[in-house]
């Protein structure tokens, strides 16, 4: 078993594949509301006005957000904004129907609030844009 401490080595990376794995799966969800892909769940028949509703502004902030993360641009204000966002969802969508996330579907949202609000604190790991715009690696 390898020691604490050459595990711990690998942690900063993991962030970053935290970060790029949590965008990508985040994207999806924007993509196939706006996109119609992966075909499946939503229809994908994004229409201007709905921009007019907060259920209308979902696929949009799903899609930029996620695609932000995954390349690690601007990664700690999109990760406090898809925090929030999720935490919203959450409250407004899920909460409602139950008060145990099991019951009301509502884990996903939990756990993308708490990764994102993670990465918002902790930044977004050696392998992101940001560190490139700064000139170099930071943690």
């Amino acid at each position: 078993m390898a020691s604490s401490t050459s595990l711990s080595a690998w942690a900063p990376r993991f962030q970053s594949i935290l970060r790029i794995v949590a965008g990508l799966l985040i994207l999806q969800h924007g993509a196939q509301k706006i996109l119609g892909f992966p075909p499946g769940g939503q229809d994908g028949g994004f229409d201007v006005s709905s921009l007019s509703t907060l259920a209308g502004w979902s696929g949009p902030i799903e899609l930029v957000g996620g695609v932000l993360i995954v390349l690690g641009l601007f990664s700690r204000p999109t990760a406090f904004i898809l925090s929030g966002f999720t935490a919203v969802a959450y409250w407004m969508v899920h909460a409602p129907q139950s008060p145990y996330p099991i019951n009301n579907g509502g884990e996903l949202a939990a756990l993308y609030c708490f990764v994102f609000l993670y990465l918002f604190f902790a930044g977004p790991g050696p392998i992101a844009l940001d560190n490139m715009m700064r000139g170099g690696r930071r943690r």
